[in-house]
């Protein structure tokens, strides 16, 4: 620990050095996870700040502020003195007051190699129209912790849970602080009822009539001396504020929302759009299996009705101009089009395309479209219209890659969402993408930033290239010369079997499927698990496939 405070002082003091703010447009940020992404209050503006990258040897930490403005799809990296050291998994809110201002709490600093932490408890303020940052020494406020959550809701930002870890131990909380916008002063609540057990990466939304809503959540208890387990959580609590006007007197309710819930998951994100909805996307299951840890990443969207306490299960329109075959029945207010529960869930398909990095790892890009072989099972239950426009169908509909830990934010009707990471097996891959949807269309991503497979760089533990940790720098792209390294992937790719003339995938996976299951043993260690094996062989088999059709 106190290797990790001598690095956070050295970076103050040569953060206090700086006197100018300077401001440099960027192509975009670098690849990472667990940053805070924020709406600016006042203008067509995204604020990015902190996150972490882990490269397989080291993690590195950041305290970069970037703007992404929104009309001019253009990132800016803004550096102004007296900033926040490094950090990642904080929380950060916008209030309009004064020209806009971003409040900052909490989070945590690694050291390189990840096994030591240290948790803030410390509370920042940007005011974005002077560009500059204050430290807030208010005493009573939460101890240090990260993982946590925190909301505006009228004129106070309320946290709660999060966790502390240290080499020894980890502890998880479910208390509650409010901070008094108008005093400056920390006071901890004590809300009559049950209130949500002890857990971190909940996600909590604020109601337009004062209340708040938490949902899910992640823990870890220690079954025995030197064995934890992880516990999903995907209950629902309401924060009720039952005070009358001027005062404030806070109740836990459980609630039991109704509607397509979303499957168990931890790491997902979420954003409350203006209408008393709350957008969530994404994030992570993972299967314990003794020390073996499978995780199924998810790129899915639900969105919650705080009104009517139901979730929905959204499915993207498309565009105009495909020929679709839907059921007749309930739409949304806002011309959002769900599944219910009768419907049939199995009218699209999956096309699953392989993105080769440049040291030869694969990467799954994601892109569903409708099903032309789906059959409709349910044709007696519901009526069906067949509705054309009159123009042919369009190609496949592109979503982001399936990941946890993205960043989410809705801005004019529009949701983002930026970076996060997924898992190719014992590989991390972080993310610097960014998409959008709209709200009231529903048809379609916008990819504004594209995966730059040159970002995915991986170190193994044995790795002899040994690189000087930038910490909170965060260091710059390095160029590299990977033109003999694809030379020898165009040589390898010779020696495997060959595709057939008009062979279909299916048959060409079935008469090769032993030699790709051997290939990805020996990429991956011949102990590994065959359910693992074959996952990989398939991805290696299509991807080869389809570069020689």
């Amino acid at each position: 620990m106190e290797d990790l405070e001598t690095l956070i002082a050295e970076f103050r003091q040569l953060d206090a050095k700086k006197t100018q703010i300077t401001e440099v447009a960027c192509s975009h940020p670098l690849p990472r996870l667990n940053a805070s992404l924020s709406p600016h209050p006042e203008k067509h503006e995204l604020i990015l700040f902190g996150g972490e990258y882990f490269n397989g040897q080291k993690t590195f930490l950041y305290n970069e502020l970037y703007f992404y403005n929104i009309k001019k799809n253009s990132w800016t990296k803004l550096e102004i003195p007296n900033s926040p050291a490094p950090r990642s998994a904080h929380q950060a809110v916008v209030v309009p007051q004064d020209g806009g201002q971003l409040w900052v709490f909490g989070g945590e600093f690694a050291s390189p190699n990840g096994e030591q932490f240290y948790h803030y408890k410390d509370l920042w303020v940007l005011y974005l129209a002077s560009r500059t940052w204050e430290q807030i020494k208010a005493t009573g406020g939460p101890s240090g912790r990260s993982g946590h959550r925190m909301v505006v809701c009228k004129r106070q930002i309320l946290v709660f849970g999060g966790f502390h870890e240290s080499t020894r131990d980890f502890v998880y909380y479910n208390d509650l602080y409010s901070f008094n916008l108008d005093t400056f002063t920390w006071s901890k609540l004590f809300p009559s009822g049950t209130g949500p057990c002890p857990r971190s990466g909940c996600q909590m939304a604020c109601t337009t009539d004062g209340n708040v809503v938490i949902y899910g959540g992640y823990s870890k208890q220690r079954v025995k001396k030197d064995v934890e387990k992880g516990i999903v959580y995907s209950d629902m609590f309401l924060l009720k504020n039952e005070g009358r006007e001027g005062t404030d007197k806070w109740a836990w309710v459980r609630i039991n929302p109704t509607g397509l819930k979303p499957s168990p998951r931890s790491g997902f994100s979420l954003a409350v759009a203006p209408n008393n909805r709350a957008i969530l996307f994404g994030g992570v299951y993972d299967e314990e299996e003794e020390e073996d840890l499978q995780g199924e990443f998810f790129n899915d969207i639900h969105i919650y009705d705080m009104v009517k306490n139901r979730w929905f299960a959204v499915k993207l329109k498309g565009h105009k101009g495909e020929k679709k075959k839907r059921r007749r029945g309930r739409k949304e207010e806002d011309g959002t089009e769900v599944k219910s529960e009768k419907q049939d869930l199995q009218t699209s398909m999956e096309i699953v395309k392989e993105i080769v990095t440049e040291d030869g790892t694969l990467m799954t890009v994601k892109q569903v479209i409708n099903n032309p072989d789906a059959k409709a099972d349910t044709e007696s239950e519901e009526e069906e219209e067949e509705k054309e426009d009159g123009a042919s169908e369009t190609g496949p509909i592109i979503e982001p890659r399936a990941r946890s830990s993205a960043m989410a934010v809705i801005k004019n009707g529009l949701f983002y969402i930026y970076g996060g990471m997924f898992e190719v097996g014992d590989r991390q891959f972080t993310l610097n993408d960014l998409y959008c949807i709209d709200l009231h269309k529903m048809n379609e991503w916008k990819v504004l930033v594209e995966t730059d497979p040159k970002t995915q760089e991986w170190l193994d533990e044995d790795s002899e290239d040994e690189e000087e940790c930038e910490g909170a720098a965060g260091g710059e792209d390095e160029e590299g010369e990977e033109e003999e390294d694809d030379d020898e992937s165009s040589e390898e790719d010779d020696d495997h079997p060959p595709v057939q003339s008009e062979e279909p995938y299916s048959e060409y996976l079935s008469r090769t499927e032993s030699y790709w299951i051997q290939l990805a043993k020996d990429n991956m260690g011949q102990n590994v698990k065959e359910k693992k094996a074959l996952k990989m062989a398939q991805a290696m088999a299509k991807a080869f496939y389809d570069e020689n059709v």
